[in-house]
C-alpha cells in the first residue's frame, strides 16, 4: 500500500514501511507470522512525525558530528548550524532532516531520492536509497553523487535502530575504538577490548555511544525469544557505530564509511579515517544488507 508520505513493501514474511516526508526513512521492519507482526527494526508504534522515532534513516553526507560544525577544505572555511537540541555539533548530513521524493515503487521495490542544493553546505548534491526486499531480507543501497562544480568531502551511513532485551547478543568483528568526552566526540583511538569487545556480548542497556574502526563489515544480532538471527552486512563500510543507551530497549548498529568527527582531521588524514573527497559528477555508495535468518 502506497499514499502521499509512505510506501509498503512485502515478501514472504518480512513487511517494510518507508515514509519519504521524514527523512526518507523507514518507519517499519516487521516479520509477519499470522496475526502477529514482530518488530526486526524498533516499531513506530503511532503515526512518524519525527525521525528519531524512526526505525532507520539514511547518513548523508557525513556521518555522527562535525566539532562544533566547522571544517576547513582546500581553503573553504565551512560553518553548520547544530542540528539537533542539545549538541553544538551538527550530525548525520541533511539527508534525515529534509523530505525524499519516491521515484519507484512497487511490491518489492522503491527508490526514493533526494537533492540538496548548496547552502550552508556549501555543495550540491543528490541522493538515492534503493530498497529491495525479499523472503530473506532487506537490500538498502544509498548512492551520493556530487553535482556542484567544486571537490566535495562525503561519507555515507544508515542509522538501524533494533529492539533488543536482557539477553540480546551482538557479535561482530573491531580491531580499535575511539574513547569519547561528554560530547561523544573522539578523544583516544584504543584497542576494542574490555568495555570496547564485540565478540558475542550483552548489547542491550550497556551506556555506549562508541566509534569503531577495523570493522569485518558483519554482525549478528540474536535473542532466544526471537523466531530468526538478524545479520547486518555491509560490504563498503569500515567503520562501525554502536549506541546502546542505559535504559535499555533500543541499540544502534551503524555501518558507516568513516570516523566520528573525521572532517575536523587534516585532509591528510582522510583516507585513514575513511572520508571521500567526491569530484564533480563523482558518486560513491553504501550497501546494507539485513538478514532475517530464522532460528
Amino acid at each position: 500500500m502506497n499514499t502521499e508520505s509512505t510506501v509498503t513493501l512485502s515478501a514472504g514474511k518480512l513487511r517494510l514501511q518507508l515514509n519519504r516526508s521524514i527523512g526518507g526513512a523507514i518507519s517499519a521492519f516487521e516479520w509477519i507470522d499470522g496475526a502477529m507482526a514482530l518488530p526486526i527494526l524498533r516499531k513506530c508504534h503511532s503515526r512518524l512525525e519525527k525521525v528519531l522515532d524512526a526505525a532507520s534513516f539514511p547518513l548523508v553526507p557525513y556521518v555522527n558530528r562535525i566539532r562544533r560544525g566547522r571544517f576547513s577544505f582546500r581553503g573553504r572555511e565551512v560553518q553548520l548550524a547544530p542540528n539537533m537540541a542539545g549538541d553544538q555539533s551538527p550530525l548525520h548530513g541533511q539527508g534525515w532532516l529534509n523530505p525524499w521524493k519516491v521515484d519507484e515503487a512497487d511490491e518489492t521495490a522503491a527508490v526514493l531520492s533526494f537533492h540538496h542544493r548548496a547552502d550552508e553546505w556549501p555543495w550540491d548534491y543528490q541522493a538515492r536509497q534503493e530498497f529491495a526486499l525479499d523472503e530473506a531480507g532487506l537490500s538498502l543501497t544509498l548512492n551520493c553523487r556530487n553535482t556542484s562544480g567544486d571537490p566535495m568531502p562525503c561519507g555515507l551511513g544508515q542509522h538501524p535502530y533494533f529492539p533488543c532485551g536482557p539477553k540480546t547478543r551482538l557479535e561482530t568483528r573491531v580491531t580499535h575504538a575511539w574513547t569519547v568526552d561528554d560530547k561523544v566526540l573522539p578523544v583516544e583511538m584504543v584497542p576494542a577490548e574490555g568495555p570496547y569487545d564485540l565478540n558475542d556480548r550483552l548489547v542491550c542497556g550497556q551506556d555506549l555511544d562508541i566509534g569503531f574502526g577495523g570493522w569485518g563489515g558483519e554482525a549478528h544480532v540474536r535473542d532466544p525469544a526471537w523466531p530468526y538471527e538478524l545479520r547486518l552486512s555491509s560490504p563498503e563500510a569500515r567503520f562501525f557505530q554502536l549506541y546502546s543507551p542505559s535504559g535499555g530497549g533500543i541499540f544502534v548498529a551503524e555501518p558507516v564509511t568513516h570516523a566520528n568527527a573525521a572532517l575536523n582531521a587534516p585532509e591528510e588524514e582522510w583516507a585513514a579515517l575513511g572520508m571521500r573527497v567526491l569530484e564533480p559528477g563523482e558518486a560513491m555508495s553504501l550497501t546494507m544488507r539485513l538478514d532475517a535468518i530464522p532460528a
